[in-house]
């Protein structure tokens, strides 16, 4: 079936520093290449500083004159996260846009992370949760955007509040909603908190619907030696434009929440096709797991418990 394109405009960035975790292949490639075509410099945090490098490659064969670079990141270490912070603090350049991108979707077991936090919890929320507080002078100073990028899995399953890190059973898919209802609670609360402390961010939630992209692909260092059969099967739907996006689509939400000077904060922003699946980017309804204030403030607190994050009340 063929498909209608489907794009937006992005605003010229020139002048603008961004900041894109999980840029190294997929989705976050793509959204890096975006903001760097529309004249933003780029930073590219990557595990793998290999292929980090190559991943700047296409990026410079689309734009010859793009500034994009890398720095080591590893969200499932909080010494490699405090070391970034670390690093960039002492370049001391305001960020003015950050976009929280990366993420791991269902080992084949449990795994931790080097903290001994569930991989998918400790990576997706708690990662980014002390990323974002190691670097909160740069953001404060950029006045920046910060969107992170959740899931529709955030629509289903539930906090498991008296086990966190799955400890006592463990449901691969179940923790990873959890993962990313938590990233949602931490994107609407930063943006409740920036407001009261006068930090001067704006945050917001994107998701990218459902695309045949590498979260579910072949992942060695997770014991994941084959794409999965969920993959095989959205790879499917998207050649023939059945409930499914393409990688290229599935980038838009999180451009559009980042860049619009429409778009606003404290918002949700993915397809509007049928079930947010695919389709052009738009506002839609928060998902009702994210909505409640008071356990967005606990998971606040316990993320700040578990990392040993602090962020000032001023």
């Amino acid at each position: 079936m063929p498909r209608t394109p489907i794009d937006i405009t992005i605003p010229n960035l020139t002048g603008t520093l961004a900041l894109v975790t999980g840029a190294s292949d997929g989705i976050g490639l793509g959204i890096a290449g975006r903001l760097a075509a529309a004249g933003a410099e780029v930073i590219l945090p990557v595990r793998n500083p290999r292929k980090g490098e190559a991943a700047l490659a296409p990026i410079r064969q689309q734009t010859p004159h793009a500034n994009v670079s890398t720095r080591t990141l590893d969200l499932s270490s909080l010494a490699s996260v405090a070391a970034l912070g670390e690093t960039l603090r002492t370049e001391g350049r305001p960020i003015h846009l950050l976009i929280n991108n990366a993420g791991v979707m269902t080992p084949p077991d449990r795994q931790t992370t080097a903290d001994g936090f569930e991989l998918q919890f400790g990576t997706n929320h708690l990662g980014h949760f002390a990323l974002v507080a190691e670097i909160l002078p740069l953001l404060r100073a950029g006045n920046a955007r910060v969107t992170s990028q959740i899931s529709i899995a955030a629509n289903q399953g539930s906090v498991n509040w008296d086990d966190l890190n799955w400890e006592r059973s463990y449901d691969g898919m179940r923790a990873y909603s959890q993962s990313k209802i938590a990233f949602g609670f931490f994107g609407l609360e930063l943006d409740r908190r920036s407001i009261a402390n006068g930090w001067g961010i704006t945050s917001n939630l994107s998701h990218p619907g459902v695309a045949p992209t590498n979260l579910l692909a072949a992942r060695p260092e997770i014991g994941r030696d084959g794409e999965t059969t969920a993959r095989k099967v959205i790879r499917a739907l998207s050649e023939r434009g059945i409930f499914a996006g393409t990688v290229a689509t599935a980038q838009l939400p999180a451009l559009l929440a980042a860049t619009s000077p429409d778009s606003a904060r404290g918002k949700l922003f993915g397809p509007r096709g049928i079930g947010h699946t695919n389709g052009a980017p738009a506002e839609q309804k928060l998902y009702s797991r994210i909505r409640s204030i008071d356990d967005a403030q606990r998971m606040w607190r316990a993320s700040e418990e578990l990392t040993g994050a602090q962020f000032p009340t001023d």
